[in-house]
């Protein structure tokens, strides 16, 4: 067989003689496989020509071909929100000495470009960045985009404010700069996502894969970074692409095609094409010398080989682009204007402008069968040696930063939407945009330089500080009776104190005047029954306090120790420029009680009389004379050894659990790496040094403070590590705080610093973890559940990341420790559990980032390394019992109580004001397993309501069922006019979500249908909404109220019509004209239900919801 081919006379340059020809020797045949399939075929070797200088249309109009193999081009730019530059400098192109970056530049020339050519195409992720962009453009530059994107020529994929990182992040988080940017896209373009684009976080979650995947509708979900071992597997087995089931409780009901790249999220080598590049252009015009067309075309097929043999069917894509690239996006499009022409004139495969949804389609299309995948991808080794745990820990005070705001922002926009949203002044939105670039992959994480860290840290203070305006506001609405409803100007003045942790509160360390108290409003986030104890710093212990009812609270004053003073004056100075004028002396400490979404008063004055200051307790030392000390008011004790004043024993006076416990610091010296291949500790990949970890101290200086609310155990583990354990009555557990800092690395040698708990228990290298605080996923040392893990690193390598918490057990104990925020753990030996806290690198072997050296400074002159403080929470219970202590107080962790301060005279007060009150039904709390992640007032006046089912199934006998939400009651008060399910991130009904259908391999039968909550009715009575086992967002759309409210309008219309005798015909004739929307002449005025004007009065909304586990989120 032979081929025919054009031939330009190259001998003669300026020839335009052209000539046909065959020859047998430029045709061979050759075997080649893609797809799974060897297939032969002719390869034809092109004598190729030129245009000789002249305009070359490109056909640039490929789409899929069947019977070869497609090479999808998927033209894109990864930006990150702020990394070696801050957002800004990265958006408007500023700093260019640290990195040449412009996304401005990038936005302008891709749009300029797409406009060219209606066949080329671009996706785009971050939508931080386009918002910035989008404003500045002009009504005619909107429109264009418009319009390429109506085209498929631009489209969005991911579309959160950031490429959220997948194991520092919790997934609230996840889910709200999620909902950020999808309401963007919809609200400008009315398009939803479809797919999920996490080409650069660092190993991949459970969550993101269900929750962050299919519940926000994705077909797809893309990724770069695998362990390197796992990599090499599924390239020779071809599973690098596999259908993922995050959820063991949704199966395939929630699964996501999942794409993992053979190598980067870069095009393959010598295909990169930014102008600042060293490239090889394709040169196709014969003038000019160094032509090479069919050179560049033969590169072009032995890569995409290449890559077909290491995947399914007969499409490929190409990532094409990398960081900040396409600034100048022609050219780019232009080399792949010629390689689509040329490569397709070729024939032997097909290259097409592609994005991820055409590749996935034609991927579905094919009906092949696919791997299965379950857990996650984490943790991630780039190479031997190399496992990026560090980041799990790094820069912990940013993380604890970023988690406490995130629990503050779920209260304020609850409290927002309480009071009623203002249409002008401060609001939440600022510290929603701060939480959602401090999401991003090099945000959260503590893997970005040390300038664009300050820059999140600033951006969360001032949305801080705005959203403090916002809760201030409502709760002077909410406590006034005089507000009756929305009020404009509210007439108090409350304070909050975001430096309490570092005991500093002008509020409480003020004197109080003659007459006067001290108001403490405490407002609950939770949908259930709350009982805690408060802590405020007084200057003095001649204090009373009195409930919302005029009661004598009990209350213990603790001193104030030396460590939180001198953290006091050296941080509020640092952080505040201030030099506070006098040092509280104690901790005022007392319980308080709140209903579910409510609020309670509480009232501390100066006592009158010695008798008034009878409930008050000065907190007394032990004088430590036995071997043994037993410490804790109530169920759960704790023994201390006198002699090394380290914890020896747990144990539950109530349960009759009964552990032994060593618990003591450690440190990790980090290696220093030498090569490439023998990396270092740093911001991303935590590497001992290869030793054992130090011992900070055996011996450890003891001190015990009792009294009738709280037991305390004061240790000085050194000169730069201190820590009080405190044990609460009507706790079942213990709250250890600590105080790491500075480490001193004098020494040159960075120090990696753990809290380690040794109990006797035989678990069998098996730990739990959470999946950024959902799901707890079983680990089992050295070992990965669906490859084989050659162990290289036996420490770093069995660190996972925690959001929530990590248990271990056996067949007589649950042994677990939650967290304040993001860290890293492991179970390195059975029966031991420990977490990094805290961690100082002073060297940097990356080039890049820079040392993990944290300094804090005042006035730019006095400099110290970082102290962080922090809290863990020890739990430990029979089998089978801890889900429900975990889920609880990991809720309450999440979620402090909000505190405002005032000064006001008591009876004043209680007079002018509501002082305990819930703005749910007054006899109501939500299910014990259920809780309320989001309730906020959208710019359409519409209420977005998600809860979370929070157990799986099985996880607790009595939890781990369908639970029931009555609507009704959780809005007392309001009227429920319509209900829609929506999608996670509320940019979609749930009706209109579309799931792909795949093939699994090795799967014969259907699995069993998981259990989901059903729809919300409306029609009236107690029926509630049902939500399922730890499933996804619910929100239920429910019509039918709506036609039932204008069927019940009309029918009043009509009889006042029988009343007034008005005639038959000319009532059809009214309603005919007001369905084609014509004037009549007969007035209806729309039926009003009357509205309680108390603020905690019934509903007069007839419609309930019930929740299940299974929908455990519900966007209302």
């Amino acid at each position: 067989m032979f081929s025919h081919f054009l031939m330009r006379e190259n001998a003669q340059r300026r020839s335009h003689v052209q000539t046909w020809f065959y020859n047998e020797r430029n045709v061979r045949q050759e075997r080649g496989v893609y797809g799974g399939v060897e297939l032969a075929y002719t390869r034809i070797v092109w004598v190729y020509g030129g245009v000789d200088g002249a305009y070359v249309k490109y056909n640039t109009a490929a789409g899929v071909v069947e019977g070869k193999l497609n090479v999808h081009l998927v033209p894109h730019s990864h930006d990150d929100v702020g990394w070696l530059k801050t957002i800004d400098q990265y958006y408007v192109g500023s700093n260019n000495s640290i990195q040449g970056a412009c996304v401005e530049n990038v936005l302008d020339s891709v749009i300029e470009a797409l406009a060219r050519d209606p066949n080329r195409k671009f996706v785009f992720a971050e939508m931080a960045f386009f918002q910035r962009w989008w404003t500045e453009q002009s009504p005619e530059t909107q429109e264009q985009v418009r319009k390429l994107v109506n085209a498929g020529q631009f489209e969005f994929i991911n579309g959160g404010w950031c490429m959220h990182d997948e194991a520092t992040t919790h997934y609230i988080d996840m889910i709200d700069q999620t909902t950020l940017g999808h309401g963007l896209i919809k609200s400008q373009f009315n398009k939803v996502p479809r797919v999920g684009w996490q080409i650069d976080p660092f190993g991949h979650s459970a969550v993101q894969a269900y929750l962050l995947g299919a519940e926000v509708g994705f077909d797809s979900v893309h990724f770069a970074r695998i362990d390197y071992q796992d990599r090499a597997n599924r390239k020779n087995d071809k599973s690098l692409e596999v259908i993922w089931r995050g959820s063991k409780t949704f199966g395939s009901s929630s699964q996501i095609f999942t794409n993992a790249f053979p190598i980067h999220y870069g095009p393959p080598e010598g295909f990169d094409f930014e102008v600042s590049n060293d490239f090889e252009p394709v040169q196709d015009n014969t003038l000019l010398y160094d032509h090479n067309v069919e050179k560049r075309v033969n590169d072009f097929i032995s890569a995409a080989m290449t890559q077909a043999n290491v995947t399914r069917t007969n499409h490929i894509m190409w990532t094409m682009g990398d960081d900040f690239q396409y600034q100048y996006a022609e050219s780019w499009f232009k080399q792949m204007d010629k390689f689509i022409h040329y490569v397709n004139k070729d024939g032997r495969v097909n290259a097409l402008y592609s994005t991820p949804s055409i590749y996935v389609d034609a991927k579905n299309a094919a009906n092949v069968s696919w791997p299965l995948k379950s857990n996650d991808y984490l943790p991630y080794a780039d190479r031997k040696d190399a496992y990026w745990t560090g980041y799990f820990t790094s820069r912990p005070a940013l993380k604890r930063y970023v988690r406490m705001l995130s629990g503050y922002y779920l209260a304020a926009r609850q409290l927002e939407f309480l009071a009623g949203r203002r249409s002008s002044g401060p609001s939440t939105y600022g510290l929603g945009d701060a939480l959602g670039i401090a999401q991003h992959h090099d945000a959260v994480t503590g893997t970005s330089v040390q300038h664009t860290t300050n820059d999140y840290e600033k951006r969360l203070a001032i949305g801080a500080s705005e959203a403090e305006a916002v809760v201030d506001n409502a709760l002077s609405c909410l406590v006034s009776k005089k507000s009756g409803g929305q009020c404009s100007s509210p007439a108090l003045n409350f304070s909050q104190c975001q430096l309490l942790n570092v005991s500093f509160c002008p509020a409480t360390e003020e004197d109080i005047p003659d007459g006067k108290s001290l108001v403490v409003v405490a407002y609950n986030s939770l949908g259930w029954n709350r009982t805690d104890i408060l802590r405020i710093p007084v200057t003095d212990s001649n204090f009373v306090v009195r409930d919302s009812s005029g009661n004598t609270v009990e209350v213990q004053f603790v001193d104030l120790d030396n460590v939180t003073i001198n953290l006091r004056n050296f941080y509020v100075k640092a952080y505040l420029g201030l030099s506070p004028q006098q040092v509280p002396k104690y901790w005022l400490l007392f319980q308080v009680s709140l209903l579910p979404l409510g609020w309670n008063t509480y009232f501390i004055s100066k006592a009158a009389t010695e008798g008034e200051s009878k409930s008050s307790f000065l907190s007394t030392l032990d004088n430590l004379q036995n071997d043994t000390i037993e410490v804790g008011p109530g169920d759960v004790k704790m023994l201390f050894s006198s002699t090394s004043g380290q914890l020896v024993r747990i144990f539950n006076s109530k349960t009759g659990v009964d552990v032994p416990v060593q618990q003591s610091y450690l440190y990790y010296a980090s290696s220093i790496g030498d090569t490439d291949d023998s990396p270092a500790s740093n911001l991303y990949v935590f590497r001992p040094n290869g030793a054992l970890p130090t011992i900070v101290s055996r011996k450890v200086p003891l001190k015990v403070v009792r009294g009738p609310l709280v037991d305390e155990v004061h240790q000085q583990f050194s000169s730069w590590i201190y820590q009080v354990t405190r044990l609460h009555k009507d706790k079942d557990h213990a709250v250890v705080e600590f105080t790491i800092g500075p480490i001193p690395t004098d020494d040159g040698v960075g120090k990696e610093v753990i809290t380690q708990m040794t109990t006797d228990m035989a678990t069998e290298k098996t730990f739990y973890t959470d999946s950024n605080g959902r799901d707890f996923i079983k680990r089992v040392r050295d070992c990965r559940p669906d490859w084989s893990l050659t162990v290289t690193q036996p420490v770093a390598g069995n660190y996972y990341p925690i959001n929530l918490g990590i248990f271990t057990m056996d067949n007589k104990t649950e042994f677990s420790v939650l967290v304040d925020r993001a860290a890293g753990g492991a179970s390195i030996k059975d029966g031991q559990i420990e977490l990094m806290l805290h961690r100082q690198i002073p060297f940097d072997n990356t080039g890049v980032v820079g040392p993990l050296d944290e300094m804090v400074c005042i006035a730019n002159s006095t400099c110290e390394g970082l102290t962080v403080r922090g809290h863990y929470h020890i739990g430990v219970n029979k089998p089978g019992t801890g889900a429900r202590w975990r889920r609880t107080t990991g809720q309450e962790v999440y979620s402090p109580l909000v505190l405002a301060f005032a000064h006001e005279k008591m009876e004043d007060w209680t007079g002018s004001h509501v002082t305990r009150a819930t703005t749910m039904d007054s006899s109501y709390s939500l299910p014990q397993n259920v809780a309320l992640i989001t309730l906020e007032e959208l710019d359409d006046g519409n209420a977005l309501l998600r809860l979370a089912h929070l157990y799986e199934p099985g996880e607790d006998a009595e939890y781990s069922t369908l639970a029931k939400v009555e609507l009704k009651k959780m809005f007392a008060g309001r009227t429920i006019k319509e209900v829609k399910e929506m999608s996670l991130s509320a940019n979609q009904e749930k009706s209109e979500m579309k799931r792909m259908t795949w093939k699994v391999e090795g799967e014969a039968a259907a699995e069993p249908t998981p259990l989901r909550g059903g729809p919300v009715d409306m029609r009236g009575g107690d029926e509630p909404v049902a939500v399922s086992a730890m499933k996804e967002d619910y929100e239920v759309e429910e019509k039918k109220q709506a036609a039932a409210d204008v069927l019940d309008q009309y029918s009043k219309f009509v009889l006042a019509c029988i009343g007034n005798q008005v005639r038959p015909c000319d009532m059809r004739l009214h309603l005919m004209k007001e369905i084609s929307g014509l004037p009549t002449s007969l007035k209806r005025e729309p039926f009003q239900s009357p509205a309680n004007s108390e603020a905690m009065g019934e509903s007069s909304s007839s419609g309930t919801a019930r929740l299940d586990k299974q929908d455990s989120f519900r966007a209302l």
